[in-house]
């Protein structure tokens, strides 16, 4: 690793109250403690390590890879642009402007917002931070399982464009934990890697239609898609109303309030479905031990929560 290092190593926690609801033995490694909120500040800040004599740092997100992003060129010094989507809350935009970038609504999803950042970076000379797509993007979140004290039987994570789970395959394989699946989590209207796999090539979501937003890349990553050849990737779906249900429930339990996103992963620990997977696929047969990733997020407020719970009549 670089030897400027701009994350912290997260807090590692069992939870009891997930480990009674699940079933199984539930460790939370708590990404939502690092500095920009969210496991992003491990690969972006990373990768802005790798690149700090550029002019400018230009990426584009929904909001948490811009937040990583966003601190990570303040606290290097480097001037930074984030391209938003239209989805992107005015909470968000508010909390990078904090942080000194410049904000442009680049387009309706992220994936049109990526293209015009691209042509920004080509016209400007500045240098492309991806939000999930690079080598050094994984290099930087595979340092999460480089902290775990011992091997896990399963790792439960949330998948946008597959960042994170790049980051966490390459990780186990790093410890010659090659056998650990890994249980990746969308929800129903952000899937692109479930309809990948389902479909045995990249294929591109007509829209994203989840409450979900931060796991708003209609196509997955080209790394993500291909691991799932070659390591044990067990893709689940949950629903929006599951996410609702969890963020309230997680809240409870942890005190700590995720977004959806990040709620996504943590659902099938609360609803019965690692239950209802270990019994039904082999490859999760002797899992005991869990180590689920809170990546965190920034995108949430009480009140949103509030306004989710009314649109699915939830007290």
């Amino acid at each position: 690793m670089a030897s400027e290092t701009l994350y912290i190593a997260a807090p590692y926690k069992h939870s009891r109250a997930l480990s009674k609801a699940s079933g199984f033995e539930v460790w939370m490694k708590l990404e939502n403690c690092q500095p920009s909120g969210s496991f992003k500040t491990r690969g972006i800040s990373h990768m802005c390590v790798k690149h700090k004599d550029s002019p400018r740092f230009v990426c584009s997100s929904g909001g948490n890879a811009g937040l990583a992003a966003a601190y990570s060129g303040k606290q290097l010094g480097v001037p930074v642009t984030i391209f938003v989507p239209l989805t992107t809350t005015q909470l968000v935009i508010d909390k990078l402007k904090e942080e000194g970038a410049d904000v442009v609504r680049g387009g309706a999803a992220w994936d049109e917002c990526n293209q015009n950042a691209l042509k920004f970076v080509e016209e400007t000379g500045s240098v492309y931070i991806p939000p999930f797509e690079h080598p050094y993007i994984w290099e930087g979140n595979s340092s999460i399982i480089a902290e775990l004290d011992s091997k896990p039987d399963l790792v439960i994570c949330s998948v946008g464009g597959g960042g994170l789970m790049c980051g966490i395959v390459e990780g186990l394989v790093k410890r010659k934990w090659d056998d650990v699946p890994v249980l990746a989590v969308e929800t129903h209207g952000a899937n692109s890697l479930y309809q990948a796999v389902q479909a045995g090539k990249q294929v591109t979501l007509p829209a994203i239609t989840s409450i979900a937003i931060t796991l708003g890349a209609k196509t997955i990553g080209k790394q993500a898609f291909e691991l799932t050849k070659t390591h044990p990737i067990i893709p689940c779906l949950v629903s929006d109303e599951d996410v609702v249900k969890t963020i309230s429930q997680f809240l409870d339990n942890e005190k700590i309030l995720v977004e959806p996103a990040c709620a996504a992963s943590i659902a099938v620990l609360y609803n019965g479905k690692l239950k209802e997977l270990a019994s039904s696929n082999p490859k999760l047969g002797n899992v005991k031990k869990v180590v689920l990733v809170v990546c965190g997020g920034s995108g949430v407020t009480i009140e949103m929560l509030n306004n989710w719970k009314q649109k699915f009549n939830m007290k």
